[in-house]
């Protein structure tokens, strides 16, 4: 699945609005699937997944963004940790004792049919690192100012932004996350946008070094925001740090 496929973080904030009352199972499969297709999970239904999951007490479903070097949202095993980064994101559905991760890949049969299989597997039930989103939004802008900084003097050809790309960056979250969590991630879904057009713009060796190391960062607090803003909706029943 490409990393900037929209499908994991669909499912984990719609889904998450359906685990906090504040839509239908219905609904939110109906979401997911608008954006990918129609979706199993193996050979089973996205939506009959779900539901089973529901009733084995699954309460909360988390988000991954990994890249090679930052397993962002992962906490093992191996086997599922190497599919997650392969497919650059994962969805991990947390249940009282366990927890269950969710790859997705492209399901085409044929040339009519096009959805996404996921890959269900046990995954250890420890939380990762994730930012809060107070966190998160001040390193995305901080991040963001740095890269503006080491690119302003930087020459080179600038793709024109497609306004499709940003019209589909700017969709909220779904219902019931907080302002600030919609705020922060349609910010970090047009600097993805944005940092997907940098690696176009047909630089010089030169050039790609100055802005290459905070165009990392970048990314990396992109990354982060996102994964914040999608668990964003739990945040008010969080102990303050």
């Amino acid at each position: 699945m490409h990393p900037e496929s929209p499908i994991s973080a669909g499912l984990v904030c719609w889904g998450n609005a359906w685990l906090t009352g504040h839509v239908g199972l219905d609904e939110a499969v109906d979401h997911v699937e608008r954006e990918g297709g129609p979706c199993v999970v193996g050979d089973v239904p996205l939506r009959g997944f779900l539901a089973d999951l529901r009733v084995a007490g699954m309460h909360a479903l988390r988000l991954a963004l990994p890249a090679p070097g930052d397993p962002l949202g992962l906490t093992g095993p191996p086997a599922f940790n190497t599919l997650a980064i392969d497919a650059g994101q994962a969805v991990i559905a947390v249940l009282p004792e366990q927890s269950v991760g969710l790859v997705p890949a492209p399901d085409l049969r044929g040339s009519s049919y096009s959805g996404v299989r996921w890959t269900a597997l046990q995954v250890r039930a420890t939380t990762p690192d994730i930012p809060s989103i107070a966190e998160a939004e001040q390193a995305l802008s901080a991040a963001m100012h740095a890269a503006t900084e080491a690119l302003a003097s930087v020459d080179g050809p600038r793709p024109p932004v497609p306004d499709a790309a940003l019209a589909r960056a700017a969709q909220p979250l779904a219902p019931g996350y907080p302002a600030r969590a919609h705020r922060v991630a349609v910010l970090a879904a047009r600097l993805t946008v944005m940092l997907h057009l940098a690696e176009e713009r047909g630089l010089t060796v030169g050039q790609i070094a100055t802005g290459d190391n905070a165009l990392r960062e970048l990314d990396r607090a992109v990354r982060r925001a996102r994964v914040a803003a999608h668990h964003a909706i739990f945040e008010p029943s969080r102990p303050h740090r």
